[in-house]
């Protein structure tokens, strides 16, 4: 049987940190109040020249320059992305030509905070449809350009970074991506969005003025759903692989609030120790937060050779979906 394995992985950031006691100065909040609510201490912002595409592409490199394989040798590039660096071409496509991998196409998947995931499922079906592809899955984001830095119930929550994963085939049957669960639910929409900025709400004056082309949050109905959903289909994962709590080696979840991860995890039943966490040093970096957190255990040694992986992804959409993996 053959399965596509993660044979390299990477990430990026952007150069500038933004404490909390930075965001004191520009709108009403505490480091005390966001490190409460959220588990975030600092995140990291982009300047000018850092865009989705230039973190992905460095990102891309350290995952190819793991795995022993030159941009040449890439097939495909799937990008999952709420912030690309323009509406066409697609990010995908601009990743491809500053690597210089001439023989890939790239595109991009859009699903908000579950991008990765979304891109990464996307990526293992090509990958079994034809073994010897290389492909490049990536969650990229530079979610300071579309944050109200004048709203003080999301503008603390946000950062920009990139991660990627490398997969390419093995006839190996203990390891690779075991099966990927994907789900979506376009009738609450309104709770997590973007106003402005498509066909129904054309970029215009008035839509730079009201700051529309920003995200826009209802919070507490957002934990509710996202508690909920990140629960069940992370079960839905291990039943497909008949699989128990205490099966799961390292429990990766979105890295969008603290309180959530903690409630998902005391849901599942997975002790916290075997939960992947660095959203105080990150933020929420949404389709980036789950191969970022990867590409981190993976260097630091505390994944090892026939792990259980579980990753765990919810967005606004809602979209949501989990990914099994033998490492």
């Amino acid at each position: 049987m053959n399965r596509s394995v993660i044979i390299g992985t990477g990430s990026a950031v952007p150069k500038k940190v933004v404490t909390n006691e930075d965001l004191e100065s520009i709108v009403d909040t505490s480091d005390e109040w966001i490190r409460t609510r959220t588990g975030i201490k600092q995140r990291y912002i982009a300047e000018d020249g850092e865009t989705t595409s230039s973190l992905a592409t460095v990102a891309s490199l350290r995952a190819l320059e793991m795995a022993g394989v030159s941009p040449e040798e890439v097939d495909m590039i799937v990008v999952g992305t709420t912030s690309p660096d323009m509406i066409m071409p697609n990010t995908g496509a601009l990743i491809q030509k500053h690597l210089g991998a001439t023989k890939a196409f790239g595109f991009d998947v859009y699903a908000a905070c579950s991008g990765f995931v979304y891109a990464l499922a996307v990526a293992d079906k090509f990958v079994k449809e034809k073994p010897g592809s290389k492909i490049l899955a990536v969650g990229a984001e530079i979610l300071s350009s579309i944050t109200d830095w004048q709203d003080r119930n999301t503008c603390v929550l946000f950062g920009d970074a990139a991660g990627v994963v490398l997969l390419g085939g093995s006839q190996e049957s203990d390891r690779g991506i075991l099966s990927t669960h994907l789900r979506s639910d376009g009738r609450l929409w309104e709770l997590l969005h973007i106003p402005g900025g498509g066909c129904v709400y054309p970029p215009s004056a008035e839509m730079a003025e009201k700051r529309d082309y920003c995200i826009r949050m209802q919070g507490n109905e957002v934990f509710k759903h996202a508690v909920r959903s990140l629960a069940g289909v992370a079960r839905e994962a291990m039943e497909e692989n008949q699989l128990k709590p205490d099966d799961i080696d390292l429990f990766i979840p979105h890295q969008a609030n603290m309180r959530i991860m903690k409630k998902v995890a005391e849901s599942l039943e997975i002790p916290i120790d075997r939960v992947y966490v660095n959203i105080d040093r990150y933020g929420n970096t949404s389709s980036a937060s789950i191969p970022v957190a990867l590409d981190e255990a993976n260097r630091s040694g505390r994944l090892k050779r026939g792990d259980l992986v579980l990753l765990d992804a919810f967005g606004g959409g809602f979209t949501w979906g989990a990914v099994m993996i033998r490492w």
